[in-house]
């Protein structure tokens, strides 16, 4: 098996690495100077084909060989991500803006999700269901699905990329997993490192794309004959779109999309701890992520000094150049997302909000921003910033607090702050999200953890046992081991 190019990404059809059969590729640029950061192959609807036929042909024996086959497969490859973290950590630095520790923890929790998959393989258990009829005997299958495409996106792309695929191909699927045109090479690393673990060729496939191209290129795979499931992490808008595509196939979708995430802190809270938490939640990876603490709901009495302490925390990280060791905020990912980070701020002050730290671009960054006193009329109360921005909402009491932290169409990821433990998890199940945690960070993984949301925030579950109902088919199988009357 030929080696990728690491400058120039290619794709995985078949076991081979080959370029997009139009020959055409497109460039990627480093978002804190807009410098070359390499390449990728332009796939087109063809290349989504040949990509979905290859893994519909291997299905067969794939989906038949041992546990302990796609468990050790699973486990090389965990190892050879850990090898290569400090590459593919320098290569999501390139692509994305990241920090070089957000790349490690990429691979590193990337690399417990194959080691969890792995110890998933032996998960393919049914049940014996008591019949009526005499001499049945009734099993509850969990067999694999078929072909399943994985779309993962760039702000935790080791990470979601092999969130994507790891589970089902323990299960015993195969896949075709859809690169983010952001970061091919980063993702690309993914799908290397399963191929150079052994597994055969076409239960992994790999598939670049042109900006412009991924829409033909997603109705290419969600449309395949073989497609049986389909997991897309990304924004609401978009996750609307694919789940509309494959609800016109009748193909089941997971769907893991926005989030508003609300932090609670009552009265009773540790201001230090909160604060604390809501700095990491908000802020780290420039809020790029899923489940950053988006809100902070607090009681009114407290919620000057947190926010103050909030604010502090906020000043003393340092913004810049994601390459420097002691940059702890790297570049928005790209020029819009600055404006739209902007746009809510500057809409927020214009209707009485006050910014007590950061709060105006510096070029391709924005530093940490918190805002207080927003209300409901402006637009950072409502919709997602996708930035390194918190908004403080002042309430009177837990009640109220529980309303604020609903007020809103997502549902992903959660946090309440409380001395009384008892009091704060009785909020967290009335807070309408996937993920609660109580006195942490809203921003938490671990592989074997049931991984969602709800609302606008998508269905179903990735991780751990929640993703056999996900990726596998429940069948109903007898044996009628006894003679049987029939009435004709």
């Amino acid at each position: 098996m030929a080696t990728v190019e690491m400058t120039r990404q290619q794709l995985l059809i078949g076991g081979d690495w080959v370029d997009a059969g139009s020959g055409e590729s497109f460039e990627i640029s480093f978002p804190y100077t807009g410098e070359a950061a390499g390449s990728a192959a332009a796939g087109t609807r063809d290349d989504a084909r040949a990509a979905a036929d290859a893994a519909a042909a291997a299905f067969p024996d794939w989906s038949r060989t041992a546990p302990a086959q796609r468990r050790a497969l699973l486990s090389k490859s965990a190892d050879l991500l850990e090898e290569r973290a400090a590459e593919i950590a320098g290569t999501m630095t390139e692509e994305t803006g990241s920090v070089f520790g957000w790349g490690m923890f990429n691979v590193q929790l990337a690399a417990g999700m194959l080691r969890e998959a792995a110890a998933q393989s032996y998960a393919l258990i049914g049940d014996v269901i008591p019949s009526d009829v005499p001499g049945k005997l009734a099993m509850g299958v969990r067999q694999p699905a078929g072909v399943v495409v994985g779309i993962a996106p760039w702000n935790a792309p080791v990470i979601l990329a092999t969130r994507a695929v790891a589970m089902p191909l323990a299960y015993g699927n195969t896949v075709v997993l859809k690169a983010s045109e952001v970061c091919p090479r980063t993702h690309g690393a993914v799908a290397r490192a399963l191929a150079d673990a052994g597994l055969p060729s076409g239960v992994v496939n790999f598939l670049t794309h042109a900006p412009d191209d991924a829409g033909p290129v997603v109705e290419e795979l969600i449309s395949h004959p073989a497609t049986r499931r389909i997991n897309f992490t990304g924004s609401t808008r978009v996750g609307r779109i694919v789940a509309e595509q494959a609800g016109r196939h009748l193909k089941r979708v997971l769907l893991e999309l926005g989030g508003k995430a609300p932090m609670i802190v009552l009265r009773d809270a540790d201001l230090e701890r909160a604060a604390a938490a809501a700095s990491f939640g908000a802020f780290f990876h420039q809020g790029q992520i899923c489940m950053s603490t988006e809100r902070i709901v607090a009681d009114r009495e407290i919620a000057e000094p947190l926010a103050t302490r909030l604010a502090e925390r906020a000043r003393a990280l340092p913004v810049g150049d994601p390459r420097e060791p002691g940059t702890a905020i790297g570049p928005m990912i790209n020029a819009a997302s600055v404006r739209r980070v902007s746009d809510l701020v500057a809409d927020a002050t214009a209707k009485g909000a006050q910014v007590l730290s950061g709060g105006a671009a510096d070029g391709p960054c924005f530093p940490p921003t918190v805002v207080t006193s927003v209300t409901p009329e402006m637009r950072l109360y409502h919709e997602e910033s996708f930035g390194p921005v918190v908004a403080v909402v002042s309430v009177d009491g837990p009640e109220e607090a529980v309303r604020v932290a609903n007020d809103t169409e997502y549902g992903l990821a959660a946090a309440v702050f409380s001395s009384d433990v008892a009091a704060a998890l009785e909020l967290a199940q009335r807070i309408e999200s996937g993920i609660c945690h109580v006195n942490d960070t809203t921003v938490h993984d671990e592989p074997q953890m049931p991984f969602g949301g709800v609302k606008a925030s998508g269905w179903g579950r990735f991780g751990g046992r929640a993703a056999l109902e996900e990726f596998t088919e429940l069948r109903w199988i007898t044996v009628q081991e006894l003679p049987r009357e029939y009435p004709i």
